[in-house]
């Protein structure tokens, strides 16, 4: 017999330093610093023991002649033709600087090596990393005057990019939204580089969640005792500590239509950039248009584990980030899921859906009814469908078959849940398509990757069945408001055992005529019939005859999950139900924590990727506030810090429309400022060579060409037309109401035209 052992074999591994480097064995992005400006640099501190003076001229030409001299020692393809005298001028005034967001870049690149390395599991980056942002510089020439230190703590910066641009940053009005992960590196950097920090500036912070457990291994800005604390609130008290001259105003809004009273017009048009920190799509969606509709620089980032990527989004130079989308997540089939599942992943989706269900959705339910059983019974006759007559099936069960009023009613429903779920489903699964079925073309219909399921039999000796009993009855019993003995809590207590014992579980008869679901396309389990408002009807009288005897003010108690407590037993329940089902159907089992991680939806995120990905914005945060920079000096960036990999790019410039000598693109808003009627403002646009055959306010239709009714309206004000079609409300803060305009041409050939905004005030 052969006998195969996994030997790690250890590998030493030696690092020149660069300073000492003459010949470094990579072409450097720009040739001209190919190693002789940092030999340069050597030779200078060598001869006048310190590095040049920011503003010199005299230690700029100093240098720069050394850099000529080194190059003319320099033989053959070796040596540099041209050498840009101005960008080793930018060198020589900020080679004793410190950039917090280059600190912040190099300083996650370099953890992730040492991570690397530290593990022995992956091999540390083993070459030169070069990496400038010359583009980043001002553009326009830099006095000597401009650069000469102040003696403060921004002089580093000073000397990079001069004291004008200092100024600018320090009397920025900036926006960052949201205040977790990057958001707690954003508020570092901005402090450090002195954003916001004049008697001019504000930096503004909006995050409408609180701390938890699990944040503090990569939002730095928080501490143990900060959890259930709002995260803008203590995040800004931390930067503030970072440097005491930021002026900020944290806010618990969530930026989205809701909060329009608060982040409203002034607010907008008051901000000179705006800097995102969010995670999820439909939030950077929202932010993206409020900046396109105001005309405000966008920063945009977001990491996933080792990877990270920045978007920059500039008014009238690049396309905004709604103008690209990436591909939907692609999910697991209802039927996979409820039926099929192949994976943990599978389960764990159908333990988080079951428990919202059950202990979350379904209290909710009978509160809504409860409290106004008037509108509820309403609501359920309006909707007339499956869903309907399901939820009221739900609520129904609730208050009656499953209606608890002792705990050892709860355990009792814990030990039917089991026997539904992880036994009589399957059995019925199974007596519906046997192992041997076939598919109407005659193939197996268990062919990978279905999986055949197993009933599973309940036993009290075994650990696993009585945690998720226990889990289950604890949780069934805070929705009901009963009271949990201390003995449930313990695993192995007799009294536990004894309780489940007791229980009586009815014997299972597989039906002969039960539908399953098994089209991959479904959306839903639930299917219509011609006779659900019959049906709901029906389960209305039986709701109303159920709450006659429920004791007066009856409430629930929604559970709703709570992933970062480990001693409220919802991952436990979780766990249980996913490890269960995995069971049934020959699936590996998860530990706590891997369930807490996929059922949690817990998006994984590093310290190392934030502060790279921060630095990267911050970067080109200087040429944002700036200001003259062209469309090839921003950059996008994709980063994946486990390869490594650092890809770099030019945004893309916006699409651009034209029509006669008029040219438009995606950042352009026509603004009327006249309080027209429907006839002038038809006439406004027939001056553009253009007309204008469909005018809509929100959902609704002001005007369209084809109606001769609307022809009536052309003497009314737009506004008054808006008012009463549309129902629209501007706010005493709004000045301007939009519209959107359909156009053709004098060939009739449809032109997209900007929004349209009427300021009638």
């Amino acid at each position: 017999a052969v006998v195969f052992t996994n030997a790690s074999l250890d590998k030493a591994i030696e690092f020149d330093d660069y300073c000492h480097h003459h010949n470094p064995p990579i072409a450097f992005i720009r040739a001209e610093v190919r190693g002789l400006f940092g030999n340069a640099l050597d030779e200078f501190v060598a001869k006048l023991g310190r590095y040049p003076v920011a503003g010199s001229a005299g230690d700029a030409q100093r240098l720069i002649d050394m850099v000529n001299a080194l190059n003319e020692e320099l033989a053959g393809d070796a040596k540099v033709g041209d050498i840009d005298e101005k960008v080793l001028q930018h060198f020589a005034n900020g080679s004793r600087a410190v950039l917090s967001p280059m600190a912040a870049m190099f300083g996650g690149i370099v953890g992730q090596e040492v991570v690397k390395a530290c593990s022995r599991k992956f091999h540390p980056l083993f070459q030169f990393f070069y990496f400038d942002s010359v583009e980043s510089l001002p553009v326009e020439p830099l006095e000597p005057s401009d650069l000469v230190p102040s003696n403060s703590r921004y002089d580093p910066q000073i000397a990079v990019f001069g004291s004008k641009l200092q100024k600018k940053l320090e009397q920025a009005k900036v926006f960052v939204v949201g205040a977790g992960a990057l958001g707690c590196e954003f508020l570092k950097n901005l402090a450090l580089m002195g954003v916001s920090c004049g008697s001019q500036g504000k930096l503004v912070i909006t995050d409408d969640d609180v701390i938890e457990k699990s944040n503090l291994s990569r939002q730095f800005l928080f501490r143990d005792w900060n959890i259930g604390q709002a995260k803008s609130t203590v995040a800004a008290a931390a930067a503030v500590l970072i440097n005491p001259s930021l002026q900020i105003e944290a806010l618990q809004n969530r930026a989205s239509p809701d909060t329009e009273n608060v982040f409203d017009d002034a607010f907008w048009e008051s901000l000179d950039v705006v800097i995102n920190a969010l995670d999820n799509v439909n939030a950077r969606l929202y932010i993206d248009s409020k900046c396109l509709y105001y005309q405000k620089p966008l920063l945009e980032s977001g990491t996933l584990g080792t990877k990270c990527n920045t978007q920059m989004v500039i008014p009238h130079l690049t396309e905004n980030y709604g103008a690209s989308r990436d591909p939907p997540e692609k999910q697991a089939p209802m039927c996979t899921v409820h039926s099929f599942p192949h994976n943990i992943d599978h389960c764990l989706t159908w333990a988080r859906s079951e428990f919202e269900g059950l202990l979350e959705k379904t209290p909710n339910e009978v509160n809504s009814f409860l409290s106004s059983p008037a509108e509820y019974k309403a609501a359920m006759r309006s909707a007339g469908d499956a869903q309907a007559r399901e939820l009221l099936e739900r609520v129904i069960e609730c208050l009656s078959t499953e209606r608890c009023e002792t705990f050892q009613d709860c355990i009792g429903w814990a030990r039917l849940k089991f026997e539904d779920y992880f036994s009589n489903r399957v059995k019925q699964l199974t007596f519906t398509f046997p192992e041997d079925a076939a598919t109407s073309t005659g193939a197996p219909f268990w062919s990978a990757p279905k999986r055949f399921p197993r009933a599973l039999e309940f036993s009290v000796e075994d650990r696993d069945h009585r945690h998720f009993l226990m889990a289950a009855s604890i949780l069934r019993a805070e929705t009901f408001g009963i009271k949990i003995p201390d003995w449930a809590k313990k695993l192995d207590s007799r009294e536990l055992a004894d309780a489940i014992k007791s229980v009586m579980v009815p014997e299972f008869q597989p039906m002969k005529d039960a539908k399953i679901v098994t089209d991959e396309k479904a959306t839903s389990l639930t299917t219509a019939s011609i006779d659900d408002a019959a049906v709901i009807d029906a389960l209305i009288l039986k709701l109303e005859e159920l709450s006659a005897i429920l004791a007066p003010g009856f409430r629930m108690s929604p559970i709703q999950f709570e992933k970062d407590d480990d001693t409220n037993y919802h991952i436990d329940l979780i766990s249980g139900l996913a490890n269960m089902r995995a069971r049934n159907y020959g699936i590996p089992e998860v530990d706590k924590l891997k369930a807490k991680f996929i059922a949690g939806r817990i998006i994984p995120a590093i310290a190392t990727t934030t502060a790279m990905a921060t630095g990267f914005v911050c970067l080109e945060l200087y040429k944002a506030l700036g200001g003259s920079h062209k469309l090839d000096d921003y950059r996008n960036t994709f980063a994946n810090l486990a390869l490594p990999l650092f890809t770099m790019a030019e945004p893309v410039p916006p699409k651009e429309i034209k029509h006669q000598d008029m040219s438009w693109t995606v950042w352009d808003r026509w603004t009327i400022k006249e309080n027209l009627t429907l006839r002038e403002l038809l006439q406004w646009f027939r001056a553009k060579g253009l007309t204008a055959y469909s005018i809509s306010c929100g959902q609704s239709l002001l005007y369209n060409s084809i109606f001769p009714k609307h022809r009536e309206r052309m003497d009314r004000k737009v506004v008054d037309l808006a008012r009463e079609i549309a129902k629209l409300e501007v706010p005493p803060y709004r000045r301007h109401f939009d519209i959107v305009v359909a156009c053709e041409d004098e060939e009739e050939n449809d032109i997209d035209i900007p929004l349209v905004s009427i300021y009638f005030r």
